[in-house]
This record gives structure tokens, sequence and C-alpha cells, in this order.
């Protein structure tokens, strides 16, 4: 059995805020080591459970964030950018279950840390008209190729999102959302006892699903018209509105490209302080 691990960083034991996950800081290199903690934590539980192999995948900023040294052993990483499905690469390479670690809330939404891909210049993305994080995207994906969310972890507000894309999983709530930055954080012993027992429960849902490949439709909503005006110059994306582009595309996999490359225009169109 092959379960992939999409490991995010702002949804992990104790991080609240931007030094805690910004590669270079103090607090990102404390951070790291608790980072791959939950990661372990969880590995232990899916290897547990039955899995016979567990892919991890790097899936925040720069991808090269866990420490492969102190990494579970029974496990392989793939890190590093730049991935054609980003934080779901590996999600074609014939795994049975999926565990979404780490996550977070989306734009607009409280959560501690919350944003989907771009860390402020987003104010909302829907997926075929309903409002869609992080998760809700990467679920989708999952689901074209048959692979069922096995498991969400993050904050509380995570796992209320977590609870309309991936109704079956089980969620692992490692802090409770006071704010933005700021959190009700459990200590790293216990929420390795929580990852673990939900990881090795959660194996019992793995198994291939029929894969539901169908045509998509994904708007983006900006806090700037300048950047809804530099993403609608690639072709196939239309402006929506005076911050908004939208786009459609065959699959799910041909959104989720087109989606990095509307987030990759954006951000190079932000300018200094004014955004």
């Amino acid at each position: 059995m092959r379960i992939m691990i999409s490991a995010d960083m702002e949804g992990v034991t104790g991080v609240t805020w931007t030094d805690d996950v910004v590669p270079g800081t103090e607090q990102w290199q404390r951070f790291r080591r608790l980072f791959t903690d939950d990661v372990n934590a969880t590995i232990s539980g899916l290897i547990d459970g039955g899995a016979s192999e567990v892919l991890v995948n790097e899936a925040h900023s720069a991808q090269r964030n866990l420490l492969l040294e102190d990494l579970d052993p029974r496990a392989a990483m793939l890190t590093g950018r730049h991935k054609p499905l980003s934080m779901m690469q590996g999600i074609d390479s014939g795994v049975e279950g999926v565990v979404f670690l780490g996550y977070h809330a989306g734009a607009g939404c409280d959560g501690v840390l919350s944003h989907t891909y771009l860390e402020n210049q987003i104010t909302g993305v829907w997926l075929d008209g309903a409002p869609a994080s992080e998760g809700h995207l990467n679920a989708a994906l999952a689901a074209e190729y048959g692979v069922p969310v096995l498991m969400v972890t993050g904050d509380d507000r995570t796992c209320e999102d977590a609870r309309e894309y991936a109704p079956e999983a089980q969620l692992v709530s490692v802090k409770e959302c006071v704010s933005r930055y700021a959190a009700v954080c459990l200590p790293p012993a216990r929420t390795a006892e929580l990852l673990t027992s939900a990881a090795r429960e959660c194996t019992a849902r793995a198994g291939g699903r029929t894969p539901q490949p169908r045509a998509h439709r994904i708007e983006v909503e900006f806090d700037a018209s300048h950047l809804a005006q530099a993403a609608a110059v690639i072709p196939t994306v239309e402006q929506a509105g005076v911050r908004k582009v939208a786009f459609d595309a065959p699959n799910m996999t041909e959104a989720m490209k087109a989606f990095k490359v509307v987030t990759a225009i954006a951000a190079g169109a932000v300018q200094g302080k004014y955004g």
C-alpha cells in the first residue's frame, strides 16, 4: 500500500506567525524540526496501519523545509521546486491514499496564516462556483486520479474546512485558532500521539476509487486591480471583474497548472509596500 503525504507548514504544531514559516529566519529553523516531527508521527501511524510505502511531498514555499536527515527512514521525500503538480506532485504515481498535513484555511477565511497559494495578494478562490481553499483544490485533483483524502491536519478552522471536501477523512486539530497570528497550541508530545493514532486508523480507507476527470472553472480574486490585469494576459484567462480573473480547463490537472501560472504572474506584479 503506497500512501502520499502532501506536507505544508502553516498548519503544523506550534506555528502561529510569519517568521515560523519564512525560510532563513531563526524561528523557521526551529519549526523545521517540529514540521519534521509532525511528518514522522504521521509516517509511523501509516506504517503501523499497513502502508508499505510512504512518499512525502514537500509542499511549503520553496519546498525545502523538512530535515531529510531526521526523516523516518521508512519513507521517501520529494523535495524542491519546480514540480508540475506542485503540492500534489506524486498523486499520479499509483498512491492509494493521500494525507494533507499542516494545511490551513483559505484566503479570506479565519484561520492561522490563512491564505491560498499567495500569502496575502489573493482574497478569494472559487472552484466551479464554490469557495475553495488549497485543500478543496488538491482534493479535486486527487479525485481525478481516484485517490481518497485519508487525513487532514491543521488548526480547528482547517478541520472545519476539510469536512466539506473530505467528509470521511480523519481530522487532527493541532491548535485552536484565536486570530490569524495566534492560537492555543498543543505541545508536540500530545500532537504526535494524535497524528500517529489518526494515521493508523485512516489507512483502513486506502484503496483506489473510480477516477473522476471532468472540466472545471476556477476564479481568483486579488487585493488589487493591477494583479488581475497582469494575470489576464495569459491565454485562456479572462478578466471577470476589476480584481478577479477566471479560466476554464478540461480537467483538474490542467486547471491546477493554469492556476500555478496565474499565481506566478500575479506574484511577479507585486511592487514593494504598495503591493
